[in-house]
């Protein structure tokens, strides 16, 4: 396997922008792979985009982002208002925020929901971010839910198990509106991760994986 350096050395400055539709999205999809980024660079400026969040919502967004990336050398959170469920019937508004996040970023990696994701919010900001950012290196990460419609990343970044553990407890401690679904429990997290982890042998057993539609392989 080759180690991912996002074609930016290890000491040059590193800037990512991370997309969701809702205030959790990015924490579930690859809030292990920003916090080991963080860990292990020191240059890192984060763009984080939430799309949909009511003030409740908001409020945890923020929290949570702010947690993340505490280790950030620069950072950037918006949380948008756009209707929960209701962005594809919104898509003039969405389109034209993210015409305007093209005018103030080039980020090195862009981190978005799976383009083949069964949730209509998750699928537009795929889109978008496709169709706004074209030159750009997009990882797109995986969300668990009743639909079903997990299938086989083809990117892998292992975990520690500090950091696999410090994803949980943030998800189980930020977003409190959550906790009480079905699906959000520490052993949904922990599960795919392992999971993930296993498909990688990843030396400490846990990963995250993530859809990879193009790639450029250059010579160092």
């Amino acid at each position: 396997m080759l180690s991912l350096t996002f074609g930016v050395p290890g000491r040059t400055p590193l800037t990512i922008l991370c997309l969701g539709a809702h205030s959790d999205d990015i924490e579930i999809g690859c809030g292990g792979t920003i916090l080991r980024l963080l860990t292990e660079r020191s240059r890192v400026s984060v763009h984080w985009v939430v799309m949909s969040a009511d003030a409740r919502r908001a409020r945890e967004a923020r929290r949570s982002a702010t947690r993340v990336l505490r280790r950030a050398s620069a950072s950037d959170i918006r949380i948008e208002q756009f209707r929960d469920g209701f962005l594809p019937y919104e898509g003039m508004a969405v389109k034209e925020a993210f015409e305007r996040l093209k005018t103030e970023i080039s980020p090195d990696v862009i981190f978005t929901h799976h383009g083949n994701d069964a949730h209509q919010d998750h699928r537009l900001v795929s889109d978008l971010t496709w169709n706004t950012f074209r030159d750009h290196f997009i990882l797109e990460y995986e969300i668990p839910k009743f639909d079903g419609d997990l299938s086989h990343p083809n990117v892998f970044v292992p975990l520690s198990r500090h950091i696999r553990r410090q994803k949980v407890r943030l998800l189980m401690s930020a977003f409190p509106s959550q906790v009480r679904k079905r699906w959000f429990s520490p052993a949904t997290f922990d599960g795919l991760m392992r999971i993930r982890g296993i498909e990688c042998a990843a030396p400490e057993g846990y990963a995250e994986g993530f859809h990879c539609r193009k790639s450029l392989l250059a010579p160092v």
